[in-house]
Formats: C-alpha cells, sequence, structure tokens
C-alpha cells in the first residue's frame, strides 16, 4: 500500500517591525502581512516587534519554541538596511531560544521590488513621468538613519536605483536620525544645485513619527510610506525564500 504524501511543512515567517507609538504603524504591517498570506496561502505569518508594541520578538519566539515547531522559522525584518537591531538584536533574540531552529533573513534593502514600491507611493502623491524630465526637480529620500556604515550605503543603494527608475533624477538619500545629512540639509543642498522641485520619498515601511517629520520638510509632494504596497509583500517573500539555508551546526543566523 502507498503511504499517504505528507505535505513538508514550511518555516514560520516572523515579520520583525521595529515598533512604534504611532497606532498606525501596527495596523499598516498588520495589512502587508495579509498580503503577504494572500501570495503564499498556507503559510504561517506572524507579525513581532523589537520594541513599544505587543507581540514582542521574544515573546514570539518563545511561543514558537513552546509549540515544537519543527519546521523552524525565518525571522524577515521589515527594515530598509543592515543596522544594530539587524546585526546584534535580532540574532541576540534567536541566540536566547536556542530550542528554536530559526534563521535570520536579509533586510529587505537595494532590491527592484523596493523601488517599485517607492517610485509607485511618489506617483500616488503626484509624481508624473515628465517631471523626471525636469531640470529644476530633485528627490530627497527619507530613512530611519544608522550609525553602521553598511546601513549608510544600502541607502546610498536605494537612492541610486530610485533616480535610474525616475530617469536620472537626483535622489539624495537624508536621515531621520543618527546619520546625516538630515531631509531639511538634503532639500538645501538641492535647492542650491537649482532643484526647486523637490519631492521627498518616504523609505519607512509604516507611519511613525520619522516619516511624519520627514514629509513636512517636503517643499513640493511627500509620497506615504512604504506600507501594505504590494510589491513590498513579494520582497519580503522574496527575503523568505532566500534566507541562508541551515548547516550542520543547527542554528542560522544571516549575514546581511
Amino acid at each position: 500500500m502507498t503511504e499517504p504524501h505528507t505535505p513538508r511543512r514550511r518555516p514560520t515567517l516572523v515579520a520583525v517591525g521595529h515598533g512604534s507609538r504611532d497606532p498606525r504603524a501596527r495596523a499598516t504591517l498588520s495589512r502587508l502581512l495579509d498580503r503577504v498570506r494572500e501570495l503564499r496561502p498556507g503559510l504561517d505569518v506572524r507579525l513581532a516587534h523589537i520594541e513599544l508594541n505587543a507581540p514582542l520578538l521574544d515573546a514570539t519566539l518563545a511561543e514558537l519554541a513552546a509549540e515544537g515547531r519543527d519546521a523552524g522559522a525565518v525571522l524577515v525584518p521589515l527594515l530598509l538596511a543592515p543596522g544594530h537591531h539587524v546585526t546584534h538584536d535580532l540574532p541576540a533574540a534567536l541566540a536566547a531560544v536556542p530550542a528554536l531552529r530559526a534563521r535570520l533573513a536579509a533586510p529587505l534593502g537595494a532590491h527592484p521590488l523596493l523601488v517599485e514600491a517607492l517610485a509607485d507611493r511618489l506617483a500616488q502623491a503626484g509624481w508624473t513621468p515628465g517631471d523626471g524630465d525636469s531640470p529644476a526637480t530633485g528627490v530627497v529620500l527619507a530613512s530611519a538613519g544608522s550609525r553602521d556604515p553598511r546601513s549608510g550605503a544600502e541607502t546610498r543603494r536605494i537612492a541610486a536605483l530610485l533616480g535610474e527608475r525616475l530617469g536620472g533624477v537626483p535622489v539624495l538619500p537624508a536621515y531621520a536620525s543618527a546619520a546625516a545629512p538630515t531631509v531639511s540639509e538634503a532639500v538645501r543642498v538641492l535647492t542650491a544645485r537649482g532643484r526647486h522641485r523637490i519631492a521627498v520619498a518616504s523609505c519607512f515601511t509604516a507611519p511613525g513619527l520619522f516619516a511624519t517629520r520627514a514629509a513636512a520638510h517636503a517643499p513640493w509632494i511627500a509620497s506615504d510610506p512604504l506600507g501594505a504596497h504590494p510589491a513590498l509583500a513579494r520582497l519580503v517573500l522574496h527575503r523568505y525564500d532566500t534566507a541562508p539555508r541551515p548547516t550542520t551546526r543547527g542554528r542560522e543566523l544571516a549575514t546581511v
């Protein structure tokens, strides 16, 4: 008699947001993960936060370990670039739950799907294809910021890709904290170059204090945070699918 086929269980996708005091942030990430579930029916997808919002990551990992998830878990940071949270906090959280087989995916980062979402949000704010031809137009890419030099390098790559997507428009990265230039400083740099029609592209996954402050400095238009954009949902799954595979050591921490 042929044995019945048992589908192979897939690791749980744990999407890790930073956390925010803005009540819109958690709701926005929940909508993003609803899109992820629609794209991958049957996949166990859970939201966790590093701080400020429940469920916290430590509690989520402990819950998965208690459930005896033999397929393990893949943590996907809902962060745009490597920084202290990705390189220190998330590996430390995994190390604290040795009973759980888990891997850490790369942050969302410089990827065509991210750039698609950024460009689409700008279009929704009022950007048109002809704007890229104007010598008066410029873009400030606003992100959270980090003291980790890898974070700045990744944000510069995102800015370069967005500039290409917009037809060669200059895109200057700027930061809400921990790095320079600020959004207002980047606006002044573009203005000094004769760029007086300046848009702010919000490189944040969800609404919050940083995104609100960045938008307030826009001389022209400011895009909404990426939120539940379909391209971002596809990128979350791409990071999940391409997370480092298990090794013989049994514990996987991604290199980002």
